[in-house]
């Protein structure tokens, strides 16, 4: 019977190709205008790590002075190089990283090779492990070599691409900043959106290309890029990267075995900062943050403010889209209350016609969802033209071309809701009397 509803739908969208044209269209403007902003939405809202960003935990000390202290406000953004290093060695968490950014150029003891200038990250051993770091050759280094200052690295595979060909590079040795660091492994194409673990060098800045342990870094005096928060006498004559200096400048993450134990973990940091109060490095009243991946995302206002009233506006307009598609079809079947009363007349119940005008609702609005995905890659090609971080990011991935199908048929359907209700209530004596 669907199949013969279907007929009947095609033959009547072709005998009124003006009215068909325009309800696909209204309904196609308001697919393409809504998916493209939901699917920014959909990209920038994202849980950059799902399957355990539950038990992934940032952290933050208020290590500041009292100059421009409020009560309740948020602590310093970072940790100085002191507090990182102590929560580190107390290994109070299963898994813990320090890390921070910079670039640099990286090169080949060849002087025929060009260095590449790469982004960095200095940071510990359990930084690959904790953020599921896929590999291609080798892998991470371990505690003893944060300890022992090793001269290793690890390199993304877009690096390895430039500098070796895409060949096993393990063993080799790169020279940054005149230093020669030996190669021990070679990560796979590794995206991360938003760029969590560290936000201070941009949301929705790429993975970086070339890790090296943090305490290896300090040693050969690299530099630092990204947000520093310096006071009282900061550096105090020497660098603000030094282990002393009172400066925030470190992201630290904890993994906890489940969600349940930050509680305990907190408890520990409130235990060090009372502790590092009492010892006259603190001066402000104790004041620790231990957030999990999405409330931190959402503590940092990660997702543009614009983005979620675009979305809002978007859906506003489809609603608009639906409604002229209601009016519409009204029109349309006040047209056919003859035929309708013809088909009452043979037999046909009022089941039957209410499911034969949803059934070209429904085809309407198939029509409609194909040319509602025209529009939303047409407007995702000029969201990647803006000069937003986050606009190379806007693609429309399966799930969200499924939810556009979904989204076109669902609207027709309401839309078709009441004109099919009102087909079904032509008399079908009055009709033949008129005819």
């Amino acid at each position: 019977m669907f199949l013969h509803y279907l007929e009947l739908a095609w033959r009547n969208t072709r005998a009124a190709k003006g009215l068909s044209a325009l309800m696909v269209l209204a309904l196609g403007l308001g697919i393409g205008a809504c998916m493209t902003t939901l699917t920014v939405y959909h990209v920038l809202s994202g849980d950059p790590i799902p399957h355990k960003s539950a038990r992934l935990f940032n952290v933050q000390l208020d290590a500041g002075d009292m100059v421009g202290w409020q009560a309740g406000q948020e602590p310093t953004f970072d940790l100085t190089r002191f507090d990182a290093t102590a929560l580190l060695r107390d290994r109070k968490a299963p898994r813990q990283v320090m890390s921070s950014g910079f670039n640099t150029a990286v090169g080949l003891p060849e002087a025929s090779t060009k260095p590449v200038f790469s982004s960095v990250r200095m940071t510990s051993a359990d930084f690959f492990a904790m953020f599921d770091a896929p590999w291609q050759f080798g892998g991470g280094w371990n505690a003893a070599d944060d300890e022992a200052e090793a001269r290793v690295a690890v390199i993304s595979s877009a690096l390895n691409e430039k500098l070796f060909g895409g060949a096993d590079s393990l063993g080799r040795e790169v020279i940054v900043r005149g230093q020669p660091l030996r190669i021990i492994g070679v990560l796979k194409p590794w995206k991360v959106q938003p760029h969590f673990w560290d936000l201070t060098l941009g949301s929705y800045t790429e993975t970086e290309d070339f890790y090296l342990p943090f305490s290896t870094a300090m040693a050969l005096k690299m530099g630092h890029w990204g947000n520093m928060d310096c006071w009282g006498k900061g550096a105090n004559g020497g660098s603000s990267l030094d282990l002393n200096a009172s400066c925030s400048w470190i992201q630290y993450w904890v993994e906890l075995d489940k969600p349940e134990d930050a509680a305990a973990y907190r408890d520990y940091l409130v235990a060090y900062s009372e502790a590092q109060r009492k010892a006259g490095r603190f001066e402000r009243p104790t004041n620790v943050r231990l957030r999990p991946v999405m409330d931190w995302l959402g503590a940092q206002k990660v997702l543009p403010a614009d983005v979620r009233l675009q979305t809002w506006l978007a859906f506003g307009f489809l609603a608009v889209c639906v409604v002229n598609m209601v009016g519409l079809l009204l029109a349309k079947t006040l047209r056919r209350s003859g035929e309708i009363g013809v088909r009452r007349a043979l037999g046909a119940t009022r089941g039957d016609i209410f499911r034969q005008f949803l059934v070209e609702a429904g085809l309407l609005g198939m029509a409609g969802a194909l040319l509602g995905l025209v529009l939303a890659q047409g407007g995702l090609w000029l969201v990647r033209q803006s000069p937003n971080d986050y606009a190379k990011l806007a693609e429309l991935d399966a799930s969200m071309l499924a939810l556009t199908l979904g989204l076109a048929l669902l609207a027709s359907l309401i839309a078709g809701l009441l004109p099919a209700w009102r087909a079904a209530l032509v008399t079908p004596a009055v009709q033949l009397k008129v005819q």
